[in-house]
């Protein structure tokens, strides 16, 4: 990532945070953001995995939502993701699941927001299903990896989260969660950041996500590299190749609708790679961290108004 995406990526998130632009982005974009939504309900979401899978590509299901106000909007959000674990069952794709601690009320109470997101996992066990418990901004990070550990603790041990490459703290939890046997998604972070936590360097950054990919094949943990970024997805295979590692020992994870190609060229090359697949209406807090990611997602955006 250069100097000029990184700026662009920090006014985005910027700009996408005053009330005015996302009512406004809510009123007219919907139909802009659908290129990289599955859909409103979780059946159409469905139908996507299955095409998905037809072409060897695995998915995690992802029902959007974050930054509740109400524990009844918590109480909604689990009782979907019952209803998503038991769709994923009933129709025998081939889909993890990811949910927000957010969404399931951790900001407002952390111990029902922990029993909501309790009640998932468990359902999930019970289909031998993994849940992914994503990582959000840097407040939630150590309430995040708590409620893992717990989890595990409690004999769920189809639960992991995510690790950001950009924190600062994330060399030091890899260490942890590696050895307590937690599964990682690994990322480089998409979160506007102050420099106290983050690393505003993206050679560091870049440093830090290779790192901790190394740490993980080095180790044999089954390991996920959640990147659009040619680079680290070439180095990851060229490593793998030279210490004699086996495709089978990590995955490539990518978000619906973006290389959408590319994910079928890695199926096809023997590749493990996990499309990101969300549905919902509360799209816009997803939406605009996509646009972030790179000025190239926001041009196929503004091509597509015209067309």
């Amino acid at each position: 990532m250069s100097v000029g995406t990184e700026i662009y990526r920090k006014t985005l998130l910027t700009v996408a945070g005053n009330k005015a632009v996302e009512n406004l982005s809510i009123r007219y974009g919907k139909k802009l953001a659908g290129k990289f939504i599955a859909g409103n309900t979780l059946e159409e979401a469905l139908e996507e995995i299955h095409i998905l899978n037809n072409k060897g590509i695995m998915a995690t299901l992802d029902h959007l939502g974050e930054g509740i106000t109400r524990l009844s909007e918590a109480a909604l959000y689990r009782d979907e993701y019952v209803r998503l674990v038991e769709g994923i069952a009933r129709e025998g794709v081939d889909s993890n699941v990811s949910l927000k601690p957010t969404q399931m009320g951790l900001a407002l109470d952390p111990e029902e927001g922990y029993q909501n997101i309790r009640t998932v996992a468990a359902q999930a066990k019970s289909h031998d299903l993994f849940v992914r418990i994503d990582m959000e901004d840097s407040p939630f990070t150590q309430a995040t990896l708590d409620i893992v550990r717990r989890l595990h603790s409690e004999g769920l041990h189809n639960t992991g989260t995510v690790l950001q490459a950009y924190l600062h703290r994330t060399e030091e939890d890899t260490r942890d969660m590696i050895r307590e046997g937690i599964r990682l998604r690994l990322v480089k972070g998409a979160y506007k950041e102050p420099g106290s936590v983050a690393y505003q360097n993206t050679s560091e950054v870049i440093h830090q996500f290779k790192t901790m990919i190394r740490n993980h094949l080095d180790q044999g943990v089954y390991t996920a590299v959640a990147s659009h970024d040619d680079h680290i997805i070439n180095w990851t295979k060229q490593y793998a190749k030279d210490r004699g590692i086996s495709p089978d020992a990590f995955e490539f994870q990518m978000l619906y609708g973006l290389r959408m190609s590319e994910q079928e060229r890695l199926a096809k090359e023997g590749y493990r790679i996990r499309c990101y697949v969300p549905y919902g209406t509360m799209w816009y807090p997803y939406y605009t961290r996509r646009l972030a990611e790179k000025p190239a997602n926001l041009w196929m955006v503004v091509k597509n108004m015209f067309r």
